[in-house]
């Protein structure tokens, strides 16, 4: 999803410039990416082919950036600012010797290029230039929507092996092959039901799971949760865990600290459960309850467990 929201900003870059809109693959795969390229105006595709590239290597997928752009000469180059993309990009700016923007939500082309980007976890925005050769940046998470173009192109595949040598695979990440617990994972979720220092425990969690498995959604937490040890720290919502973007974000007293707000900013909707109505999330969020989580969750989930079962509700007298 991130990948698809690049290509729609640097395709609107593209057009603006009145440059054609090229993209790179790393890998031995690449190749097949360009059928969802076609809906999105891109005129060339360039794998880097080698075997090696399968596995994540940041300073090896850099460098066959940083050739690319030395034999094609764009004059922008744009990668997402996932974990991955803001580590590879950084590289490359290394390598290429030119400033990089990082967490842009827009781009303004000109000389110098205007870029408004996020700082301090999402709390500021910051209007800065961008100068140089090659404009380097990354596109903030869910910054805009991934939109796909109503024609399609005929996409060129050309194929390039980089000139590596062995310092660029140094660093290399090994995957670990976990059990499939047929779970859905916190950023494809739907319906996110979080939980903070309010929830009480780590067993005060069980009426968040509940909820969520009433919803088809996943169950996430706070920094304080996994500070705690209550959950692990692959359910953490936040500026050092994952960001979502549900259609609905159930925060279950939670505060609403600045950094847990960059995890879930991107949520179409809010709903806080909180017995605090002066919390920061409180203000943020669509729709508040005031009032004690668990008897909050409670009865929500005895609700939904009646309309899911169609017993018709008491009505008194």
């Amino acid at each position: 999803m991130l990948s698809l929201e690049v290509l729609t900003m640097a395709g609107r870059l593209a057009r603006a410039m009145g440059q054609p809109l090229e993209a790179v693959a790393i890998g031995p795969k690449g190749a097949a990416a360009a059928g969802i390229l076609s809906s999105y105006s891109v005129s060339t595709l360039h794998v880097a082919d080698d075997p090696r590239l399968a596995e994540y290597t940041p300073a090896a997928w850099a460098h066959a950036i940083a050739e690319l752009a030395d034999q094609v000469n764009p004059e922008v180059v744009i990668g997402t600012a996932s974990d991955r993309g803001g580590e590879v990009m950084a590289h490359v700016a290394g390598r290429m010797r030119l400033p990089m923007a990082a967490n842009c939500t827009e781009v303004v082309p000109g000389d110098p290029f205007t870029v408004t980007r996020q700082r301090w976890g999402g709390s500021l925005l910051e209007e800065a230039h961008l100068k140089g050769k090659v404009k380097l940046l990354t596109l903030a998470p869910h910054a805009l929507s991934a939109e796909a173009s109503p024609s399609r192109t005929e996409v060129a595949t050309r194929a390039f092996t980089p000139a590596f040598d062995g310092r660029d695979f140094r660093v290399r990440f090994v995957p670990q092959v976990e059990a499939d617990t047929g779970k859905i994972s916190l950023a494809q979720a739907r319906v996110v039901v979080g939980g903070g220092r309010g929830v009480g425990s780590a067993e005060g969690f069980a009426l968040l799971e509940e909820l969520a498995d009433l919803l088809g959604g996943a169950v996430g937490c706070s920094r304080a949760v996994t500070s705690l040890g209550w959950r692990p720290h692959s359910d953490q919502v936040g500026q050092t865990g994952t960001r979502i973007a549900p259609d609905l974000y159930i925060a279950c007293g939670i505060s609403g600290a600045i950094q847990h707000m960059v995890g879930c900013r991107a949520a179409k909707h809010i709903l806080a459960i909180n017995t605090d109505p002066a919390a920061p999330i409180v203000a943020q969020a669509d729709y508040a309850v005031i009032g004690d989580v668990q008897k909050v969750l409670a009865a929500v989930n005895a609700e939904i467990r009646r309309v899911k079962a169609g017993v018709p509700s008491r009505t008194p007298g």
